[in-house]
């Protein structure tokens, strides 16, 4: 397998999160330990998941990782959806996130595919 940082679902998560974190550092200061911290922690876990799991024993184990990552992407679905009830990013910005964590999903699902398949 190539390089986890050379995987399209990798590149997509990595370019949401840089996204999230612009896009965060927007909200209002009483956000700054709350909302905020917590959709840069579950954006960047995606990555972070992803990168930890490849360097496993096994493929088994790199599944685990992967499942942890969409877990992650669908966490940050929710977050972006309070976001936007909540009036800080505005539904234009929303469907833009939203839809590129639908992909990284699927994609997420399409990578545990195939490390069953190994």
């Amino acid at each position: 397998m190539k390089s986890v940082e050379e995987l399209d679902v990798f590149k997509l998560a990595h370019e949401l999160t840089l996204k999230v974190y612009k896009v965060t550092a927007e909200f209002p200061k009483e956000e700054s330990f709350g909302l905020v911290s917590q959709m840069r922690r579950a954006t960047s876990s995606v990555g972070m998941n992803l990168v930890e799991g490849s360097m496993r024993l096994n493929s088994r184990e790199f599944r685990q990782f992967v499942g942890i990552a969409r877990g992650s992407a669908a966490e940050v679905s929710y977050q972006l959806f309070l976001a936007k009830d909540l009036g800080y990013i505005s539904k234009q910005v929303y469907e833009e996130l939203r839809l590129g964590y639908e992909r990284v999903g699927q994609m997420l699902t399409r990578l545990t595919q195939s490390l069953d398949n190994e």
